[in-house]
């Protein structure tokens, strides 16, 4: 027995290991750029000033990258395996990342057209993985436990935002924010996922059901066999093959998917939706932009440093409860109640932010609004992750059947990187011309995200791939998009006293960690 196999068990931990570690690596660029967007020899290096919008255009542009990053991956990941994208992504990775570590390193001329380039590549790299591992985490698991262990991969995008977060203020704290080492070590300590993670990979299991409707079967019964063993092999197998054949008759292209009046038109828009909604919720601009928040309601530099990492630890426990919950009382129930108390949260901001601006004025004690607004940020901080973070990304893998489930996440992705680059473009912007009033702004989104959500967002929990696409079949005969006049509104909630016994087709699954 090898040294993995003793300390991790089986491949089916080793594969959720792996999927969490790489939702860490994505979660690690959102942490990095924090402090280091205000590192005054990083703002030097570039030749910016630390209100210069270019800040923003730095940030956001590695967006534009996850954006195409995700079309080419979702491509390779059909036609050569879900493996092999996977490992092209993670090299990409890391020379986009590399490149920026070296961007001015010892000439500043061309360091800010470096950063550019660097931030794209890396954007690519990423947006690929974003694409590519719900979809191999969803095949790879039972409709009961789709959310649960998608919920638990993005508790570990926090852990790398945490840590992203932490290193930069050790370094900023240790060197100082004129220290070029202090904005470069956190970029070059980055490099630890995708070189782990490439070193692992060759120990997962291709998903099977990849091989079944490539027409390689024996192919997929080495990775059945070496997920549950040659007895069970053999009937998985069957079970993947009949799933296939009814399928295989239906050849999706993008066209049937992003125009009106296409085949699937509606779950893009579902999809679609689901990622501008998170995006309105304002947790982009929280998570790159934290300390400027924390600033702005009355806190010193330092402070609103570390607080932004205590707001991080905080969002990293709570979302303990989108793992236990997600599949207990669903994906919508979560996002709806999420939207609407950040939307309060967001308006308490804005008035505790106004009186933090004007305390002098108004002859009001500085901790007197920086305290309460520290703790609705903490909470809408908290109920973004148990609302909004991973449902955006499980429900597409839910909804397409296999012929189009990379297809439907690369889409999730490509509007999930042009919402962030708007978010993170804008939001210097922001803060810069309208201070607490930006806050107001992200009430009333986070007000229609969680009216659409309710409107038109099905519940797919506890549902098989199979059915939730019954859910669009059915929406076409009544002639409507509104869940609620949809088979009298049996999608509004979980599915209630199903037999759930004798599954067959893609509602069997394919791995499931014990105890999920």
């Amino acid at each position: 027995m090898s040294f993995v196999e003793k300390y991790l068990g089986d491949k089916k931990t080793e594969v959720v290991l792996f999927s969490s570690t790489a939702i860490a690596l994505y979660g690690y660029d959102q942490g990095m750029m924090s402090l280091i967007n205000t590192n005054y020899d990083y703002l030097d290096t570039m030749g910016i000033a630390e209100e210069d919008p270019l800040v923003g255009v730095i940030v956001s542009v590695y967006y534009l990258g996850c954006a195409v990053g995700a079309i080419l991956a979702s491509y390779l990941a059909d036609a050569k395996g879900r493996k092999p994208s996977i490992f092209v992504c993670l090299t990409v990775t890391a020379l986009g990342n590399l490149l920026m570590f070296i961007a001015g390193l010892r000439f500043r001329q061309g360091a800010l057209a470096l950063m550019f380039v660097g931030r794209v590549v890396m954007g690519l790299g990423v947006g690929g993985i974003d694409a590519v591992i719900p979809v191999y985490s969803s095949e790879l698991n039972e409709e009961g436990g789709r959310g649960k262990a998608l919920a638990q991969e993005f508790q570990a995008n926090i852990f790398g935002l945490n840590m992203a977060f932490a290193i930069n203020l050790a370094v900023t704290n240790g060197l100082g924010k004129t220290n070029q080492w202090a904005w470069r070590i956190p970029i070059i300590a980055m490099q630890i996922y995708p070189v782990l993670l490439i070193s692992f990979i060759y120990r997962l299991p291709e998903s099977p059901r990849w091989w079944i409707f490539h027409n390689r079967e024996d192919d997929a019964r080495v990775s059945l066999v070496e997920i549950y063993g040659e007895d069970d092999a053999g009937a998985k197998l069957d079970e993947l093959k009949d799933a296939a054949k009814e399928e295989s008759a239906h050849s999706i292209g993008y066209s049937d998917m992003i125009f009106p009046g296409g085949q699937q038109f509606h779950e893009t828009m579902v999809t679609v939706m689901g990622q501008v909604n998170q995006a309105l919720t304002g947790y982009g601009a929280v998570s790159v932009y934290g300390a400027q928040i924390f600033e702005l309601l009355g806190f010193d530099v330092s402070t609103a440093e570390y607080l932004t990492q205590g707001n991080f630890i905080s969002y990293f426990f709570l979302m303990t409860f989108a793992w236990l919950l997600i599949d207990r009382v669903g994906r919508r129930f979560l996002m709806v109640t999420g939207a609407f108390g950040i939307a309060v949260c967001f308006a308490l901001l804005t008035v505790l932010g106004g009186l933090a601006t004007n305390s002098k004025q108004l002859g009001i004690p500085n901790m007197a609004v920086s305290v309460p607004g520290s703790i609705a940020l903490f909470v809408a901080t908290g109920l973004f992750g148990i609302g909004w973070l991973a449902q955006v990304w499980l429900i597409p893998t839910e909804i397409y059947p296999s012929t189009s489930r990379a297809q439907g996440s690369a889409i999730s992705v490509i509007i999930w990187g042009l919402a962030n680059f708007a978010v993170t473009l804008l939001t210097p912007i922001g803060f810069n011309n309208l201070n607490y009033w930006l806050f107001l702004i992200f009430t009333v989104t986070n007000l229609f995200a969680g009216w659409w959500t309710w409107a038109y967002s099905p519940e797919t929990g506890g549902r098989s791939f199979e059915e939730n696409q019954q859910f669009f079949t059915d929406s076409k005969e009544h002639n409507t998009w509104l869940v609620t006049r949809v088979k009298d509104g049996e999608y509004r909630h979980l599915p209630r006293g199903k037999e759930r016994d004798g599954v067959e087709g893609e509602r069997q699954p394919l791995l499931a960690v014990d105890g999920a």
